[in-house]
């Protein structure tokens, strides 16, 4: 009985492997991050690709075809968010990049615009979402779903917290910007507020390990 027993159990050894490496393999991928190299210093995101899958295939595009190097952020409010993505500085105020058409917003995945978390900026359509994003410097309960459709968090700050809170502090006035119109395409001049007196530039954004 005894060498049956062991018979029995040394059989049982590949399935035992098999099943762990099946197990194994079927364990998600780590989630991408992503270095901002930025004039205040370096933050670095972790994106859930589980939980907002279209929003960070979005957003990694965008870093793929370098859309973000010297972009500027171009809205800094202290007690709520810092936004930025979207424009570059040329003759002295921001200046919209072109980008591609909105996506549909994922506010309903469950995370919250918490303090340290990147969601996507948008107009008041809710699937409008290109490529502007924004940092929460503070929990923002106003922002999640369903309070105005909603601002789709894609992932969180993982280091760098520090450079954001030194983003957030800096002088911001009323100044000049040129933005394109999502319809037309028009480029408009309009006056915006909270924009740093200062460029913060955005440098680079690449995919990191």
């Amino acid at each position: 009985m005894k060498r049956r027993f062991a018979l029995f159990a040394i059989a049982l050894l590949p399935c035992l492997a098999l099943a762990q490496e099946s197990t194994e393999s079927a364990k998600p991928a780590s989630n991408p991050k992503v270095l901002l190299k930025t004039t205040k210093g370096d933050i670095t995101l972790e994106l859930n690709a589980a939980k907002a899958p279209i929003t960070v295939k979005n957003f990694l595009s965008y870093v793929e075809k370098h859309h973000y190097d010297n972009t500027v952020f171009h809205r800094v409010m202290s007690t709520f968010m810092i936004q930025g993505g979207g424009f570059t500085i040329k003759d002295g105020k921001p200046v919209e990049r072109p980008t591609g058409a909105g996506i549909k917003n994922e506010s309903t995945n469950g995370l919250k615009n918490d303090r340290g978390t990147i969601a996507m900026a948008r107009t008041a359509d809710p699937d409008s979402a290109t490529a502007q994003f924004f940092i929460n410097v503070v929990d923002n309960p106003s922002l999640n779903h369903p309070s105005m459709g909603g601002y789709a968090v894609f992932g969180k700050v993982i280091k760098g917290m520090d450079v954001v809170d030194k983003i957030k502090a800096v002088p911001t006035h009323t100044s000049e910007i040129v933005m394109i119109h999502p319809r037309t395409g028009e480029k408009l001049e309009l006056p915006a507020q909270n924009v740093p007196k200062s460029p913060v530039v955005i440098t680079s954004a690449t995919v990191i390990n």
